[in-house]
């Protein structure tokens, strides 16, 4: 069973910056087009960047040239860095396949943007 451990998270002002991490394990990492999601209070979840299948990334044009995804494959970890965060980015961070989750998920991180 895969399992997803996210940490990172943390209080940071607007226009600040923080780095999420999500440890994975239980398949096989390398071939898995993996994403990021958030849940605000309230909100349904929502994709905010993930890999294609071919090793693209794509955005949500909400956090398009904020927020970038890189993976390290030896380390079986996908990270979030998002930078010039906004109140509006506040939310739990989770992160799961992209596109076609799969159906457990992990703790998330909470992320909140102070104004």
């Amino acid at each position: 069973q895969v399992q997803l451990v996210e940490s990172g998270g943390g209080l940071v002002q607007a226009g600040g910056s923080l780095r999420l991490s999500c440890a994975v394990s239980g398949t096989i990492f390398r071939i898995i087009p993996m994403g990021w999601y958030r849940q605000a209070p309230g909100k349904q979840r929502e994709l905010v960047a993930a890999f294609t299948s071919s090793g693209r990334t794509n955005y949500a044009d909400s956090v398009k040239g904020r927020f970038t995804i890189s993976r390290e494959n030896a380390k079986n970890t996908v990270y979030l860095q998002m930078n010039s965060l906004k109140p509006e980015d506040t939310a739990v961070y989770y992160c799961n396949r992209g596109y076609e989750p799969w159906a457990n998920w992990g703790q998330g991180t909470q992320v909140t943007v102070s104004s």
